[in-house]
């Protein structure tokens, strides 16, 4: 009975023995027995950041492969990865190494990439992106915290005293030399405000009183209405400056046309040519000017008209004909 029982115990112990190598074998191959073929990619870093064979590696929450095997090659981290021959990785899908928890054990996290995209083929290489370090976090927090311990400590000095003494005891050296004038500033502050309460002065009247503020706003209004006019007038002008460059009407056409300029240049010049022979005396009206002889041959020639005209109130038709031509010839 007792080497029966011992037998049992024995044989309980071997199956015992035998499961805790079941879960060891089953923890250090990723919880399978047989690990399951998939195709290689590759994923280069900079660092990998403890990224460790066996790792796995996720897309979307779900476990897609594990990696297989990390090198340096070329001064260059390299991670060989095994994905599962039943999924596909878009081309512009992005690697990064993710902290899977608080002890320091990392995973290989893909994005899903874009959908209408060729798949990585076996052997390809994937992109990658650069995560950041934790390290380097908190190094740069341990930075910051001690930069904040330095504003801290100069505030403190600001505040609690130093060389030139505190801050409060400034702004009440302040306060204590500049008294007087604070007060008399004050004082006249208060005289001011009283001042324009009473409507005194130009700004008090402007205050209270309610015609001199409708007065205001009135020759507000009609200065508004003035610059209305001003910008109609401006632009008016406009329109007639515009028009005479385009050379429309009389003063555009003087302007900008050639021809009414030759033909204003040949009408003064002509007549500066007439008016030189009028002061020459040349032509009729000329010697009609600058002669006097014609002048006193037309005045006789009038005086003997003037004469025969009287002696034909007193003659017949025929006599008056003969007394006319002789008086006149």
């Amino acid at each position: 009975m007792n080497n029966r029982m011992q037998s049992i115990r024995v044989g309980l112990f071997f199956v015992l023995g035998l499961a805790l190598l079941w879960v060891t074998f089953e923890s250090l191959n990723g919880g399978r027995v047989f690990k399951q073929k998939g195709y290689p990619l590759v994923a280069k870093f900079d660092n990998l950041k403890g990224l460790h064979d066996g790792d796995d590696i996720l897309m979307a929450g779900v476990r897609i492969g594990s990696v297989k095997q990390t090198r340096l090659k070329n001064r260059q981290a390299e991670a060989e990865l095994s994905i599962q021959p039943e999924i596909s990785i878009p081309n512009d899908a992005i690697a990064t190494v993710a902290t899977s928890s608080l002890l320091g054990s990392n995973h290989l996290e893909v994005t899903v990439g874009s959908n209408g995209v060729p798949f990585l083929q076996p052997g390809d290489e994937i992109k990658t992106q650069k995560t950041v370090d934790m390290n380097e976090v908190i190094a740069k927090l341990g930075s910051l915290g001690d930069r904040l311990e330095e504003i801290a400590t100069d505030i403190g000095k600001n505040l609690g005293g130093g060389a030139n003494g505190n801050l409060f005891t400034k702004i009440d050296k302040l306060v204590t030399d500049n008294g007087p004038k604070l007060t008399d500033t004050i004082s006249n502050l208060q005289d001011i405000t009283a001042k324009i309460r009473n409507g005194d002065g130009t700004f008090g009247k402007l205050v209270n009183d309610s015609k001199l503020h409708d007065e205001l706003l009135a020759s507000v209004g009609e200065i508004k209405g003035a610059a209305s006019d001003a910008r109609t007038f401006i632009a008016n002008g406009q329109s007639v400056i515009d028009q005479i460059k385009s050379g429309k009407g009389a003063v555009g056409a003087l302007v900008f046309d050639g021809q009414t300029g030759d033909n204003i240049k040949l009408t003064v010049k002509n007549l500066r040519e007439v008016s030189d022979k009028l002061n020459n005396g040349q032509g009729t009206l000329g010697k009609l000017i600058n002669d006097d002889s014609l002048l006193r041959d037309a005045q006789g020639t009038m005086r003997k008209v003037d004469r025969a005209v009287d002696g034909l109130s007193d003659q017949g038709p025929i006599t008056a004909v003969g007394i006319a031509a002789k008086s006149l010839f």
